[in-house]
């Protein structure tokens, strides 16, 4: 019989001693099932034209059983080359039949034996995961766990379609932790909340300090329930081991996956809860540069899913006061049905995206969150290469190599009015299939040139041959097609329909994957690890954008400011024919990415701030969109940035910047603000006694570890300045520990904070430290010219 199935999930076990791989997925029609195949088996290549078959089978069969061996023709680095193929019985054996090839005589490389067996199941057969894919099965008449069973004949391709209506369950925990970092083996789950896709929201709750009944009603829910996916927040770090090794302490069975088992730690440290696609959206909101501070609550705030001030919002530390007084209990309640709530509304935005990522990279759901973005290019290239019959190669250990990136021009400091940004459309993508840059078309240093010429990249000298197409301009010219076919299917459907949303994260996904390739030639982790090609493809960029900016000059366009892959320009040139320039020599797609009626240049590179003409205001590179200042800094500078491009003029500006600081810095004097808005958050990136400088946030750490607290790399730590001492990194306190604001050294935030913030930006305007600290606004050249 034939079937449409929709994979969510792939796994394999040994069952007789042969490998059975299980995929479970939604059959068309919304039945849950898993295919099973027992008749995939485990190989790599070998690279030794000269060895005898015969000799490697005996050999390597000394060590494991080996069930085949047989001469194949494929490419490497797109060149001709025959290797010895070598199948081995189970997954486990491989590692040893590796070791053993790598040591036969004549061998120079073995290669593709570390692809994860089901993953190289996956490749092998086309099965895309978060797709429709037909495959013909029998009916095995057996269950796995709930479900029915079909045993894979053949599978068929990949059809069109959209996602299949999921089952999703969010679930948030919140930890007695009287004693600093709370302890698996001592501190119970005092509440536990879920809310699904049918609009239930339960919290389960401890009865004092027994919370065997949370686990046990959250296993219960989960399984009456049955998701297709799970969602948390930061659950592979916190919830799922928190959970997993809790159960362990109480003897409470957590079979939550639909086999029947616990979840389990897996690759790229996600969790892995079989049968259903386990997703921590905490791995995917940390690739938002923009969002600094990424607790819930001020992620949940980002997407536009629940407000700060609408939400009960409690000190992490203080959990514990909030359970052992009954009277505030409704208040904790209410804080984790929020956060569950915020949990959910977040999966409802990410989700969709994080499907057609999936979909693009052939990572399964549950893995692609949680993987680099070098990690998503490197399995979608795996499925690319093997279509084309391209052996992959090994990743190595590399040092980093440097090169020169984008060109950034030195912006002239001052305010700009009618600002035109001019986007060149997916630059990088269309260098590399333009000069056919690719590791396997690079040519070495005296290596001689081909008959069809080569392309040399500018600045760097490096060539690359014209002819034949490479592997990875290959592969980008198709995911360039297929983002093209989604959009000219988006116009089919209405922009607020369901399908049309689908495409567009589709077409994004696309975009995403084809703008990585250029990072992913330059990642020392790569197997296609080539510096000599990310180095080419910045060169090309760089002379391209001179060129442009050469041709707008004499158009009479103004320049005003360039960056990588990105013009800045005055509106009133002829914009319409230098866009032309660009595509007909170029190729590369030119469009009007922002319009701003007024944008702020610093002395920075890579530092601006504008007002777009629908009143929104865009920064780029100031404290606001960083995190190693507090949050007041944040709010005075962004609140600078509004008065200073909302202003009639310079004057106007200086005015009331200068009388807004004033008032900020008056409060500060008086204790009149919220100890949140204070607080510093850096993240730890070594080990404490690691450390060879002793910065603030490290005595603030070894302050929450003499408080029982659990801290290392890693963490990131938050910290208010107090009085008292010399030194900073003397009186920098966890927060959490300040039980009075008066012990806050204002001084420091108004010298070292507020101020600097300021006049970062307000400096271009003319408005000068004593301005800021007087009150007084001395005239400037500014209001003289």
């Amino acid at each position: 019989m034939e079937i449409k199935f929709w994979p969510l999930d792939a796994t394999y076990t040994v069952v007789g001693g042969v490998p059975e791989v299980r995929i479970f997925g939604v059959a068309e029609g919304g039945g849950r099932v898993v295919l099973v195949d027992r008749g995939f088996r485990p190989y790599f290549y070998v690279d030794c034209p000269s060895c005898d078959l015969a000799v490697v089978k005996s050999q390597l069969g000394r060590v494991a059983p080996v069930e085949g061996v047989e001469v194949v023709e494929r490419l490497f680095l797109g060149r001709p080359r025959r290797f010895v193929k070598v199948v081995a019985r189970v997954p486990e054996d491989v590692r040893r039949l590796r070791e053993a090839a790598a040591s036969l005589p004549g061998v120079s490389g073995v290669y593709e034996a570390d692809i994860r067996f089901y993953m190289r199941y996956l490749v092998d057969m086309g099965v895309v995961p978060c797709s429709w894919n037909v495959a013909d099965v029998e009916d095995a008449g057996e269950r796995l766990g709930r479900l029915p069973v079909y045993r894979v004949a053949e599978w068929r391709g990949v059809v069109g379609g959209f996602p299949p209506p999921l089952r999703v369950l969010a679930f948030d925990v919140e930890v007695y932790n009287e004693r600093g970092t709370p302890d698996p083996l001592r501190d119970p789950v005092v509440m536990l909340a879920v809310q699904t896709s049918d609009g239930r929201v339960e919290v389960f709750e401890a009865s004092g300090r027994d919370d065997r009944g949370v686990l046990r009603s959250f296993v219960d829910a989960l399984r009456e329930f049955d998701p297709d996916v799970v969602v948390g927040y930061n659950s592979n770090k916190f919830d799922w081991p928190y959970l997993s090794e809790r159960a362990k302490a109480l003897g409470v069975p957590l079979r939550v996956d639909r086999v029947g088992g616990a979840p389990q730690q897996s690759v790229y440290g996600h969790w892995s809860v079989v049968g259903r696609a386990n997703v921590d959206l905490f791995n995917i909101v940390e690739e938002f540069p923009e969002i600094k501070l990424k607790t819930l609550d001020r992620v949940a705030e980002y997407f536009g899913v629940m407000r700060r001030d609408e939400r009960v919002l409690i000190p992490g530390h203080k959990i514990y006061e909030y359970w052992r007084d009954e009277s505030k209990r409704p208040l904790l309640r209410q804080y984790v049905v929020d956060d569950v709530k915020s949990t959910y509304g977040l999966a409802e935005r990410l989700l969709p995206f994080l499907i057609q990522l999936s979909s693009v990279s052939g990572l399964p759901l549950d893995q692609v969150a949680a993987a680099s973005v070098g990690n998503r290019v490197e399995w979608m290239l795996l499925r690319y290469a093997y279509k084309m019959g391209e052996v992959a190669p090994n990743r190595e250990e590399r040092e980093y190599e440097p090169y020169k990136g984008a060109i950034v021009l030195e912006p002239k400091p001052g305010l700009y009015n009618d600002v035109l940004v001019l986007d060149f459309s997916s630059m990088y993508p269309n260098v590399m299939m333009r000069y056919n840059l690719s590791p396997d078309t690079y040519l070495e240093p005296g290596e001689p040139e081909p008959p069809s010429g080569v392309y040399i990249a500018p600045e760097v000298g490096h060539r690359f041959r014209r002819e034949p197409p490479g592997f990875v301009p290959q592969v980008l010219r198709q995911l360039v097609e297929l983002r093209r076919l989604a959009r000219e299917e988006m116009k089919r459907y209405s922009p607020d329909s369901p399908e049309y949303r689908v495409l567009d994260e589709r077409q994004k996904a696309l975009k995403v994957m084809a703008n990585a390739m250029y990072g992913y030639m330059g990642w020392v982790g790569a197997r296609w690890y080539k510096r000599e090609v990310a180095e080419s493809v910045t060169a090309f960029a760089r002379s391209i954008l001179r060129d442009v900016i050469d041709y707008a000059k004499r158009l009479g366009v103004v320049v005003v400011y360039g960056d990588t892959d990105s013009l800045f320009v005055k509106r009133g040139g002829d914009v319409e024919k230098l866009v032309k320039y660009v595509e007909e020599k170029y190729g590369i797609d030119i469009k009007v990415d922002k319009d701003y009626s007024t944008v702020l240049f610093t002395e920075a590179k890579k530092r601006y701030a504008g007002l777009l003409r629908d009143g929104r205001i865009d920064i780029v590179g100031f404290e606001v969109v960083r995190g190693d200042w507090s949050e007041l800094a944040k709010e005075v500078q962004l609140r600078v940035i509004e008065l200073i491009l909302k202003s009639r003029d310079a004057a106007e500006a200086r005015r009331r910047v200068t009388q807004y600081v004033r008032e900020v810095v008056d409060a500060l004097k008086n204790y009149r603000f919220d100890l949140d808005d204070l607080v510093i958050w850096k993240t730890l990136d070594k080990e404490l006694d690691e450390y060879k400088a002793y910065t603030p946030h490290l005595h603030a750490a070894l302050l929450l570890k003499r408080r029982g607290y659990k801290v290392g790399k890693g963490t990131t730590v938050g910290y208010v300045v107090v009085k008292g001492g010399e030194k900073i990194s003397e009186r920098a306190v966890p927060y959490i520990l300040v039980d009075d604001v008066k012990k806050i050294d204002v001084d420091y935030y108004i010298e070292r904070q507020v101020i600097p913030a300021a006049l970062r930006i307000a400096e271009v305007i003319g408005v000068k430290e004593a301005d800021l600290k007087s009150g007084r606004v001395e005239k400037s050249l500014l209001d003289f010219l």
